[in-house]
């Protein structure tokens, strides 16, 4: 097998500081120089590339809780954005190869090559019990500044993701007509084949605040026409498409200071079904009133149970979010559909009048299980249910 990472005598010294004053020594992996963002952790055991690129990490570091990561290597079809957007990257152990036939690059080069800082070998799972036992904390990881008493005064000193609007970063710069079919490596039984398409087709309208990809597959192998909005749109243009049916996105950070995106959404209910996903089921429930609050260490994982609360069926989903809808004070016109079996938060949401639902997990998974992929077919039904 080919050695694809560095050999020891090229291991460079590498920090991680953290704002209560904890500082990790290790080795760097990736690019070198500088990077803040809040330290949280993901319990996959695999799909890295796909939690690097997902947007919903865009402000975060991102520590893996399973040891061995970058066996399989890194390849073009499994990312889920142009390029990563978390600001670093935390592992035990970054494996020396890149074993896989679909691999075309080691992770230590796809990180160099997007200038992501990694840090390997700390403790991750002390790092991780600070965590849960202090909540998620502002990190700087640096390969440059080497005093401890300087990181930690900087971690400290930098960005907190509440109260600031992440989505922005990686907005969309224009409308896309998505026209991308769901992998051939989706279903085991073989390839996932598109419904034809008729001259009247329904047309879904994503509204995009940092969008997997394989959200939009899902969506157009519907047998959907797909358009895909910025998340910054308003409801006049969104209207504009004359959308079937309307789609909001996951996302980074705080629902909050997003203003611009609740107020759309309240001017599009009832104008066609919607569904929501992650942030898109935060903003939804914004908008019908209810509120949000910051998790203490968000669930984040390819592995958390969730129990469909009309069907009685526990679901394994995948999971990447810091903040929660409230029950205190829930509107009366959302109903709860889906508990976190963790933590009994709310995750799932149905509005009792209007043709809108959404969940705080992702069924597209995209690393994770396909137990929730059955949320497109309810939304199809409910876009298809509806007068012409």
């Amino acid at each position: 097998m080919e050695k694809t990472m560095f050999d020891e005598t090229q291991q460079r010294l590498a920090k991680l500081a953290l704002e209560d004053g904890t500082v990790f020594t290790g080795q760097a992996f990736g690019a070198s120089g500088t990077t803040f963002g809040e330290v949280v952790f993901n319990t996959s055991m695999t799909g890295y590339q796909e939690i690097l690129t997902d947007p919903s990490y865009c402000g975060q570091i991102v520590t893996m809780t399973y040891p061995e990561i970058g066996n399989y290597g890194v390849n073009e079809e499994d990312i889920e954005s142009i390029r990563p957007h978390l600001a670093g990257f935390i592992v035990r152990n970054p494996s020396p190869v890149a074993s896989n036939f679909r691999s075309s690059g080691s992770l230590d080069q796809y990180l160099i090559k997007h200038n992501i800082i990694g840090i390997s070998n700390i403790d991750t799972r002390k790092l991780v019990r600070r965590i849960r036992d202090r909540g998620a904390m502002r990190g700087v990881i640096s390969t440059e500044d080497l005093d401890d008493t300087s990181l930690v005064e900087k971690a400290r000193q930098s960005e907190s993701l509440v109260g600031t609007d992440l989505v922005r970063r990686v907005l969309p710069d224009q409308p896309v007509d998505w026209c991308e079919n769901l992998s051939r490596w989706w279903d085991i039984k073989g390839p996932v084949d598109r419904p034809s398409s008729s001259a009247d087709e329904i047309h879904l309208v994503a509204l995009d605040y940092g969008m997997k990809r394989n959200i939009a597959r899902h969506l157009y192998n519907l047998g959907c026409r797909v358009t895909i909005l910025p998340g910054t749109a308003t409801a006049d243009e969104v209207l504009a498409e004359q959308p079937d049916g309307i789609f909001l996105s996951n996302g980074p950070g705080d629902p909050e200071p997003l203003t611009y995106a609740i107020q759309t959404i309240q001017a599009l209910l009832g104008k066609a079904p919607i569904f929501g996903i992650c942030l898109g089921h935060q903003l939804f429930a914004q908008a019908c009133g209810a509120t949000t609050f910051k998790l203490k260490f968000g669930h984040r994982g390819a592995n958390h149970p969730v129990l469909n609360e009309e069907t009685g069926r526990v679901e394994i989903t995948s999971q990447n979010h810091g903040f929660a809808v409230a029950d205190e004070g829930l509107p009366e016109d959302l109903v709860v559909t889906h508990r976190n079996l963790n933590d009994n938060t709310i995750a799932g949401l149905r509005h009792t009048r209007l043709p809108a639902f959404s969940v705080q997990y992702h069924p597209e998974a995209s690393a994770g299980p396909h137990d929730s992929q059955y949320l497109f077919k309810i939304f199809m039904a409910m876009v298809d249910s509806q007068p012409v």
